[in-house]
């Protein structure tokens, strides 16, 4: 069975990762917490970093997520947790597809229907979804460059044009700024959950855990200083800047002589974020086939079923865009810490079960 090796794991955790975070939720920060939108960035990336050091520390055991509980909880209970692990990523992955919608229609196809100009990428989910899992550590070598490319790109374009100074005085949005910004982050951090249903897709290496929190870091280090270059380009209106990664760049005054040359850089990170945004679906899809066994069109069936399920959704929630990232980052905020931060490191303490009391 091909795996994902210990490259494309750091591929994915210091490239990709990051990408997923930079279409919506710097406006958001911005609003929740003005020019300090920074610093709750800054403290997901360390906390979720220590979430991603646990989970890769359970790659030790060279089993599936289902089978580790399931060697303490035993079959059924083992089932149960990684089905609602599952759920959890389903409900996380419809914000970012909601975002990669509104992306898509805002920037590439403007003058078209919206759900006619988003509408392929139901096939492209279908299509990718029914792979397997460990599909992906090839498709991470390939985007790794594709996002490293695009954003040195957009910051080169875009870091001349900032005024450093919007950032101080730092805390300035005050206690309960900060909270609200750091608390409604949280939907946008699920990464420790996709390494978990990773387990058993890669071998574990020795020094794996904390080179991939480092290359966590790294990654949040470029979204961070991304956040500022951000917030000092557009200041108080940066709440209404959708699209962060669109916007920054095209005040780059050589563009009057080569165009909009940024387009490139931009597509390029377009392109990895849809992948990312794929991801929540194969997870969950990989939850059920752990649950009930590797069936032959298994993968396939739900693919489409999940894929013809989030177009049905996207259709309802068309034009309510505000509402879901209301009722998921907002109201329901609780639930990603839990699934993201808490379970992984309660997991190291598990030890598999004494077979005369099982």
């Amino acid at each position: 069975m091909n795996k994902i090796s210990e490259r494309q794991i750091y591929f994915f955790l210091a490239c990709i990762a990051p990408v997923g975070k930079l279409i919506v939720m710097p406006a958001r920060l911005a609003g929740y917490c003005g020019n300090d939108l920074w610093l709750p960035a800054l403290f997901q990336f360390a906390v979720q970093a220590l979430a991603v050091f646990c989970a890769l520390l359970l790659a030790k055991r060279k089993k599936s997520l289902c089978a580790l509980l399931s060697d303490v909880f035993g079959n059924v209970v083992a089932k149960i947790l990684v089905l609602l692990l599952g759920a959890f990523l389903l409900y996380a992955g419809f914000l970012p597809l909601l975002e990669q919608k509104l992306f898509v229609q805002g920037v590439f196809y403007d003058t078209l229907p919206s759900i006619l100009s988003f509408a392929p990428f139901f096939l492209f989910l279908a299509y990718l979804c029914s792979k397997p899992l460990a599909s992906y550590g090839r498709i991470f070598d390939l985007l790794a460059p594709i996002a490293l490319v695009g954003l040195a790109g957009v910051l080169i374009f875009s870091v001349g044009n900032a005024d450093y100074g919007a950032i101080l005085p730092i805390g300035a949005s005050g206690a309960s700024g900060l909270l609200k910004g750091t608390a409604y982050s949280f939907a946008w951090f699920y990464d420790s959950a996709l390494i978990l249903m990773m387990l058993g897709k890669f071998d574990y290496k020795k020094g794996m855990a904390w080179k991939g929190a480092v290359c966590y870091l790294a990654g949040g280090a470029a979204a961070v200083f991304f956040l500022v270059v951000f917030y000092g380009i557009f200041g108080g209106t940066a709440i209404n800047q959708l699209f962060a990664f669109t916007k920054t760049s095209k005040y780059f005054s050589g563009f009057t002589v080569l165009g909009r040359v940024d387009y490139l850089f931009i597509f390029l990170l377009s392109l990895a974020s849809s992948f990312y945004t794929a991801l929540p679906v194969s997870g969950a899809i990989e939850s059920i086939i752990q649950a009930f066994g590797q069936k032959r069109y298994l993968p396939t069936v739900l693919s489409v079923f999940l894929s013809a399920g989030y177009f049905l959704l996207t259709y309802l929630f068309d034009y309510r865009f505000g509402d879901v990232i209301g009722a998921i980052a907002e109201q329901a905020f609780y639930l990603f810490p839990v699934f993201t931060l808490l379970v992984p490191p309660l997991l190291l303490p598990v030890k598999r079960r004494n077979h005369e009391n099982a």
